[in-house]
């Protein structure tokens, strides 16, 4: 396993990814363009992949200007390996490393998804639209 930042090169087998995931699925992928995804690791955050032969299987995307995660996917054939969990930690490394604001997160309620987060240290912030919102502050990272 390889983990490292995203490029923009990396934006089509992110989009891979993420449109082959079996929870939180896009209703309609063209509403995540690669433009978007472009804007989200090279300006507005940074983003992390999981390469395992060239090939990626996991990434996660910080937004700095939102203070939030604006995605932690694997694919299905590659859960449970621990790839989320690297992904994580690198991507909130990353992200307290450059500001001490609480993070905020949205999934949908029920999910193992939201399981993950909880078991990570996530605390529960009540919702954000239909989804369970978590926040983790810089103090809760460090522990």
């Amino acid at each position: 396993m390889n983990f490292r930042q995203a490029t923009i090169k990396n934006i089509p087998q992110i989009q891979i990814v993420r449109n082959s995931v079996k929870e939180n699925q896009l209703s309609n992928p063209s509403l995540i363009p690669d433009e978007l995804v472009e804007e989200f690791i090279t300006k507005r955050g940074k983003g992390f992949v999981c390469e395992i032969d060239k090939k990626i299987v996991g990434f996660s995307i910080v937004d700095f200007a939102e203070n939030n995660v604006w995605a932690l996917f694997i694919l299905p054939d590659f859960e449970g390996k621990g790839i989320g969990k690297k992904l994580h930690q690198l991507m909130l490394d990353e992200y307290f490393s450059q500001t001490k604001e609480t993070i905020w997160l949205s999934t949908a309620a029920n999910s193992r998804a939201e399981l993950f987060y909880k078991k990570q240290g996530w605390r529960n912030a009540g919702f954000h639209g239909n989804e369970v919102k978590f926040e983790m502050s810089f103090e809760d990272w460090r522990k």
